[in-house]
């Protein structure tokens, strides 16, 4: 059984097998329409551990922009003859990025920074540094996360989020890839991208601790960035660890917090919601069972 992932979009599901991924759309129209792609194997070196997660973590986020894109371009049919400013997207994400870095690194560490300055206990030890530098980070990313969820539109994209769950455990537990069979699971998964960033707070906080106490505002900061690689590596192993071992108490017991977390990103969905996750986990599968017969004529 291959490992499937996903990802909510705009009106739509997109999943990913390692041979390629799909995205199914619902048109304004109620037509599903369904753009696919496949991916190349990646050398050895690039599946190793640590630098897999890596990799991993830029492969979602270079096919989400392109999930979404696609999702956008049907589900707002009347922007469909508009021409494609690749500029105006980039300067989008470039925002986005600042954004998070300032929300999620620069404000946390700059507020734990003026702590340490008022209280000399703060400053002198580290563990209680990086603890509150942490916690200011893991409760920003929830009201964050909360925030966006009261956004009317979003509610439908944490429907489909859902839908891609109960599409992804039906698969699991090998049944027929029916809306039946998927309405009975629950919508949420130890392995969706929610609990991924809430092990990321966690790792981010043992990480940090490499970093010298002495240092400077700026290096402090810049050093964090650049041990972003290093946690998302760290982080991923760590929940690819708790899906093999998804039955083992302690790790549910670790897994926990981030089921609870998806109760924030992840909303009941409806059978045309679960129709479309599908849809886009059947077209991936058979884009899987493709490949392997393609490979299988060339030997």
């Amino acid at each position: 059984m291959e490992n499937i992932g996903g990802q909510a979009v705009i009106e739509g599901v997109m999943m990913k097998s390692p041979t390629g991924w799909t995205v199914a759309v619902r048109s304004p129209e109620g037509v599903i329409e369904v753009k696919k792609e496949t991916t190349k194997s990646l050398p050895k070196f690039l599946r190793l551990p640590i630098i897999r997660g890596l990799v991993a973590l830029f492969q979602a986020l270079r096919i989400g922009i392109k999930a979404i894109e696609f999702s956008g371009t049907v589900a707002f049919e009347e922007e469909k003859d508009k021409p494609d400013n690749p500029w105006v997207f980039a300067g989008s994400i470039a925002v986005a990025l600042i954004l998070a870095i300032a929300l999620f690194k620069f404000l946390p560490l700059y507020i734990a920074t003026l702590a340490g300055s008022i209280f000399t206990v703060v400053s002198e030890s580290p563990m209680l540094f990086n603890l509150i530098d942490g916690i200011l980070r893991a409760v920003f990313f929830l009201v964050y996360v909360f925030a966006i969820g009261l956004w009317g539109e979003m509610r439908r994209v944490y429907q489909y989020h859902g839908a891609e769950h109960k599409a992804i455990f039906t698969y699991e537990a090998g049944e027929a890839l029916t809306i039946e069979n998927a309405r009975k699971y629950k919508p949420y998964h130890p392995r969706c991208g929610t609990s991924f960033l809430l092990i990321v707070m966690f790792v981010s906080i043992f990480v940090f601790f490499l970093i010298p106490q002495d240092w400077s505002f700026t290096e402090k900061l810049v050093s964090r960035l650049m041990l972003v690689p290093l946690i998302a590596g760290i982080s991923y192993e760590v929940l690819k660890l708790s899906a093999k071992k998804k039955d083992n108490s302690l790790v549910r017991l670790v897994v926990l917090p981030g089921l609870f977390l998806q109760r924030l990103t992840v909303r009941e969905p409806e059978d045309p919601q679960i129709e479309v996750a599908l849809k886009a986990l059947t077209e991936v599968l058979c884009m899987s069972k493709d490949n392997t017969e393609a490979m299988t004529d060339v030997r």
